[in-house]
């Protein structure tokens, strides 16, 4: 075997993780435009870009399906996750720990101030060797009679002490992402996949106990499995008329307007998946901006639901809405809302977030798209010790 050695910046210098992976800019663009602009490159007759496309496809990045079009592998979205979770790391605050941390002393975990008696089952691992010694040596000792060898250090089970551990619990998390029509403005769709991306790559390497559910929802709600998590799009606005009333069986919503609210129907199914997780610890973080305007309803004919789309908010939409958080919440699923506020001009659905907060006991946060990664990983990864409501 051969090894040829040169400068930094020679032809002939190893290529590392980065160099092996498209760049930023491609990935930043297939967050923007999702399929379509994958498809796009694909009709582009640009030479140079059919060739960047080729050697996607031999690196095992994107591969062609059964009818011809591209897809991502894998490989690619695995890719995808890394690099988001690097990019919200950057925006993280120094001193921000990768735990759940619960207010009892646990026995995993980053050891904390004091100690504490050791208890049957504790692990031996977390015994404070110098303060269990002077526990023993601080006892009086029964001296050796006369032509008797000295007794060493005489360790009982009272001696004993451990280092305080923070306690770290498992949870499973539900990420509701708003697909409505206008969250395709102010790159609010490109920060709330890379939130989801970039969790998914976190709970994979980090926390292998907890688990992350991405559901979607614009009129209707449906869960995104990772493969498809990167290239998902708000949904279309297909109407511009200012009073909106439509009534249609659930199995029918592809037939009508796919770009309105149903945050109802959406904790809905987060409350059917965490009801499949046997984690200790379960919460809903909703990524939204706007108030609800669709809900379901049963169907007159007591068999399947309706799909209501109402514009502007009506009150039964918000009613719908507060009585499934308000479900959630009894089951013991922590709520928390991430309300982007950009439009400072259109401002009347905050009152919907308070409202929501105060009956489920949750938390919210107000920020930009700018700034959601940062807001919301850092909520996941402290955690909450004391929650309280707004107002």
């Amino acid at each position: 075997m051969k090894f040829s050695y040169g400068q930094p910046g020679d032809e002939h210098r190893f290529l590392g993780q980065d160099d092996l992976f498209p760049s930023s800019g491609l990935l930043n663009f297939l967050l923007q435009y999702g399929q379509d602009g994958l498809d796009a490159l694909d009709s582009n007759p640009d030479d140079q870009l059919q060739e960047l496309l080729e050697q996607l496809i031999e690196a095992g990045l994107i591969e062609r399906d059964e009818g011809g079009n591209l897809r991502l592998t894998p490989r690619m979205v695995q890719g995808l996750q890394h690099k988001a979770l690097l990019e919200i790391f950057r925006d993280l605050r120094p001193g921000i720990k990768d735990g759940h941390a619960v207010t009892a002393p646990g026995r995993t975990g980053e050891r904390t101030d004091g100690t504490r008696a050791y208890q049957f089952g504790d692990p031996v691992s977390e015994i404070d060797i110098a303060e269990t010694i002077r526990q023993a040596l601080r006892r009086p000792r029964i001296e050796p009679a006369p032509g008797e060898a000295t007794a060493g250090i005489d360790l009982q089970e009272s001696d004993f002490v451990l280092h305080n551990v923070e306690g770290v619990s498992d949870c499973a998390t539900v990420l509701l992402l708003d697909l409505s029509g206008s969250m395709a403005r102010y790159g609010r769709h490109i920060a709330a996949k890379r939130i989801a991306l970039g969790m998914k790559a976190l709970v994979a390497r980090r926390f292998p106990m907890d688990t992350v559910d991405v559901i979607g929802f614009a009129s209707i709600a449906e869960p995104i499995p990772d493969k498809d998590l990167a290239l998902i799009m708000p949904r279309p606005i297909t109407t511009r008329q200012y009073e909106i009333r439509v009534r249609v069986p659930l199995d029918q919503a592809n037939r009508t307007h796919p770009h309105f609210t149903n945050l109802h129907h959406g904790l809905q199914m987060a409350r059917l998946t965490l009801a499949r997780r046997g984690a200790a610890n379960k919460q809903i973080f909703i990524i939204t901006d706007g108030e609800p305007t669709a809900h379901l309803t049963q169907s007159k004919e007591g068999v399947g639901q309706t799909l209501n789309l109402i514009y502007p908010p009506d009150p039964s939409s918000t009613q719908a809405t507060l009585q499934e958080a308000l479900r959630c919440q009894q089951l013991g699923i922590r709520m928390s809302t991430f309300a982007l506020i950009e439009e400072y001009h259109s401002m009347d659905w905050v009152g919907f977030v308070e409202q929501f907060t105060r009956l489920t006991r949750g938390v919210a946060y107000y920020c930009a798209a700018g700034d959601l990664s940062g807001t919301i990983m850092e909520s996941y990864l402290t955690g909450k010790k004391r929650r309280q409501s707004l107002g």
